[in-house]
Protein backbone atom coordinates (compact mmCIF):
# COMPACT_ATOMS: atom_id res chain seq x y z
CA UNK A 1 0.00 0.00 0.00
CA UNK A 2 1.29 3.42 -0.95
CA UNK A 3 1.63 5.99 1.79
CA UNK A 4 -0.60 9.07 1.48
CA UNK A 5 0.91 12.54 1.32
CA UNK A 6 -0.19 16.09 1.82
CA UNK A 7 -0.84 17.84 -1.53
CA UNK A 8 0.94 21.06 -2.46
CA UNK A 9 -0.75 24.39 -1.90
CA UNK A 10 -2.67 25.79 -4.87
CA UNK A 11 -3.17 29.21 -6.46
CA UNK A 12 -6.55 30.90 -6.13
CA UNK A 13 -7.97 32.20 -9.41
CA UNK A 14 -11.17 34.25 -9.50
CA UNK A 15 -13.32 35.35 -12.43
CA UNK A 16 -15.47 38.44 -11.99
CA UNK A 17 -18.02 39.69 -14.48
CA UNK A 18 -20.56 42.48 -14.49
CA UNK A 19 -22.07 45.23 -16.65
CA UNK A 20 -20.47 47.77 -14.32
CA UNK A 21 -16.68 48.21 -14.61
CA UNK A 22 -16.62 50.29 -11.41
CA UNK A 23 -18.30 47.40 -9.55
CA UNK A 24 -15.64 45.03 -10.91
CA UNK A 25 -12.98 47.40 -9.52
CA UNK A 26 -14.73 47.60 -6.15
CA UNK A 27 -15.10 43.82 -6.06
CA UNK A 28 -11.39 43.35 -6.81
CA UNK A 29 -10.45 45.54 -3.83
CA UNK A 30 -12.72 43.52 -1.53
CA UNK A 31 -11.36 40.23 -2.90
CA UNK A 32 -7.84 41.44 -2.21
CA UNK A 33 -8.76 42.13 1.43
CA UNK A 34 -10.26 38.64 1.72
CA UNK A 35 -7.73 36.55 -0.22
CA UNK A 36 -4.50 38.53 -0.23
CA UNK A 37 -2.55 40.46 -2.81
CA UNK A 38 -3.53 40.16 -6.47
CA UNK A 39 -0.50 39.09 -8.49
CA UNK A 40 -2.26 38.54 -11.83
CA UNK A 41 -4.90 40.71 -13.47
CA UNK A 42 -6.18 39.91 -16.96
CA UNK A 43 -7.38 42.59 -19.35
CA UNK A 44 -11.10 43.37 -19.14
CA UNK A 45 -12.76 41.11 -21.74
CA UNK A 46 -16.17 40.95 -23.34
CA UNK A 47 -18.21 38.09 -21.88
CA UNK A 48 -19.85 36.77 -25.05
CA UNK A 49 -19.68 32.97 -24.97
CA UNK A 50 -23.10 32.52 -23.40
CA UNK A 51 -26.34 34.43 -22.88
CA UNK A 52 -27.09 32.43 -19.71
CA UNK A 53 -26.73 35.47 -17.44
CA UNK A 54 -28.46 38.08 -19.63
CA UNK A 55 -31.91 37.83 -17.99
CA UNK A 56 -30.42 38.34 -14.55
CA UNK A 57 -27.48 40.64 -15.22
CA UNK A 58 -28.19 42.23 -18.59
CA UNK A 59 -26.16 42.38 -21.81
CA UNK A 60 -22.72 43.81 -22.41
CA UNK A 61 -21.05 41.94 -19.56
CA UNK A 62 -17.32 42.37 -19.01
CA UNK A 63 -15.06 39.76 -17.38
CA UNK A 64 -11.70 39.86 -15.68
CA UNK A 65 -9.58 37.19 -14.00
CA UNK A 66 -7.44 37.62 -10.91
CA UNK A 67 -4.73 35.43 -9.42
CA UNK A 68 -3.83 35.76 -5.74
CA UNK A 69 -0.40 35.30 -4.23
CA UNK A 70 -1.55 33.67 -0.95
CA UNK A 71 -1.42 29.87 -1.46
CA UNK A 72 -4.37 27.76 -0.33
CA UNK A 73 -4.65 24.16 0.71
CA UNK A 74 -6.66 22.31 -1.95
CA UNK A 75 -8.75 20.66 0.77
CA UNK A 76 -10.11 23.99 1.97
CA UNK A 77 -10.10 25.98 -1.30
CA UNK A 78 -13.86 25.39 -1.73
CA UNK A 79 -14.40 27.92 1.09
CA UNK A 80 -13.51 30.65 -1.41
CA UNK A 81 -16.85 29.94 -3.13
CA UNK A 82 -18.72 30.45 0.15
CA UNK A 83 -17.02 33.82 0.58
CA UNK A 84 -17.63 34.93 -3.00
CA UNK A 85 -21.29 33.88 -2.79
CA UNK A 86 -21.69 36.14 0.25
CA UNK A 87 -20.05 39.00 -1.64
CA UNK A 88 -22.32 38.49 -4.67
CA UNK A 89 -25.30 38.64 -2.34
CA UNK A 90 -24.08 41.94 -0.89
CA UNK A 91 -24.36 43.52 -4.36
CA UNK A 92 -27.69 41.91 -5.29
CA UNK A 93 -30.65 44.21 -5.98
CA UNK A 94 -34.23 42.92 -6.14
CA UNK A 95 -32.96 39.33 -6.23
CA UNK A 96 -30.69 39.93 -9.23
CA UNK A 97 -26.93 39.80 -9.11
CA UNK A 98 -24.97 42.76 -10.39
CA UNK A 99 -21.70 40.85 -10.20
CA UNK A 100 -20.80 37.19 -10.69
CA UNK A 101 -17.72 35.91 -8.87
CA UNK A 102 -16.40 32.45 -9.73
CA UNK A 103 -13.40 31.15 -7.79
CA UNK A 104 -11.28 28.15 -8.51
CA UNK A 105 -7.69 27.09 -8.21
CA UNK A 106 -4.79 26.25 -10.39
CA UNK A 107 -1.88 23.92 -9.76
CA UNK A 108 0.73 22.46 -12.05
CA UNK A 109 -1.65 19.90 -13.56
CA UNK A 110 -5.16 21.39 -13.63
CA UNK A 111 -7.65 24.22 -13.22
CA UNK A 112 -10.48 23.46 -10.79
CA UNK A 113 -13.63 25.59 -10.62
CA UNK A 114 -16.23 25.68 -7.85
CA UNK A 115 -19.98 25.78 -8.31
CA UNK A 116 -23.19 25.51 -6.32
CA UNK A 117 -24.70 23.37 -9.09
CA UNK A 118 -24.24 19.61 -9.19
CA UNK A 119 -23.72 17.70 -12.42
CA UNK A 120 -22.34 14.35 -13.54
CA UNK A 121 -18.71 15.50 -13.63
CA UNK A 122 -18.74 17.48 -10.38
CA UNK A 123 -17.54 16.28 -7.01
CA UNK A 124 -19.44 17.33 -3.86
CA UNK A 125 -17.53 19.38 -1.34
CA UNK A 126 -18.80 20.47 2.09
CA UNK A 127 -21.60 23.03 2.49
CA UNK A 128 -23.25 22.63 -0.93
CA UNK A 129 -20.21 23.38 -3.07
CA UNK A 130 -19.12 21.26 -6.02
CA UNK A 131 -15.71 21.06 -7.69
CA UNK A 132 -14.86 20.24 -11.26
CA UNK A 133 -11.58 19.87 -13.09
CA UNK A 134 -12.23 22.28 -15.96
CA UNK A 135 -8.84 22.11 -17.69
CA UNK A 136 -5.95 19.67 -17.48
CA UNK A 137 -2.31 20.43 -18.27
CA UNK A 138 -0.72 18.13 -20.83
CA UNK A 139 1.68 18.57 -23.75
CA UNK A 140 2.78 21.98 -22.39
CA UNK A 141 -0.70 23.52 -22.54
CA UNK A 142 -4.10 23.58 -20.90
CA UNK A 143 -6.62 21.23 -22.49
CA UNK A 144 -10.41 21.10 -22.15
CA UNK A 145 -12.72 18.27 -21.23
CA UNK A 146 -16.05 17.67 -23.01
CA UNK A 147 -17.81 19.61 -20.22
CA UNK A 148 -15.46 22.59 -20.25
CA UNK A 149 -17.26 25.91 -20.78
CA UNK A 150 -16.76 27.29 -24.34
CA UNK A 151 -14.80 30.37 -23.22
CA UNK A 152 -12.40 28.21 -21.20
CA UNK A 153 -11.66 26.25 -24.40
CA UNK A 154 -10.23 29.28 -26.20
CA UNK A 155 -6.55 29.90 -26.88
CA UNK A 156 -6.89 33.29 -25.18
CA UNK A 157 -7.90 31.63 -21.90
CA UNK A 158 -5.33 28.82 -22.26
CA UNK A 159 -2.58 31.43 -22.71
CA UNK A 160 -3.86 33.40 -19.72
CA UNK A 161 -3.91 30.33 -17.47
CA UNK A 162 -0.40 29.48 -18.68
CA UNK A 163 0.71 32.93 -17.48
CA UNK A 164 -0.93 32.34 -14.10
CA UNK A 165 0.67 28.88 -13.95
CA UNK A 166 4.10 30.47 -14.51
CA UNK A 167 3.53 32.82 -11.58
CA UNK A 168 2.41 29.85 -9.47
CA UNK A 169 5.48 27.79 -10.48
CA UNK A 170 7.84 30.65 -9.58
CA UNK A 171 6.30 30.91 -6.13
CA UNK A 172 6.06 27.17 -5.47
Amino acid sequence: MKKSFKPDKVKLVVSVFSQEPELIDRTSRILERIFGKIDFRSPLMDFTHTEYYNNEMGCGLKRIFFGFNRPLSPESAYKAKLKTNALEKKFTINGKRRVNIDPGYLDMSKLVLFSTKDYTHRIPMPRGIFAEVTLFYQDKRYNPWPWTYPDYKTKEYADMFESIRNIYREGA
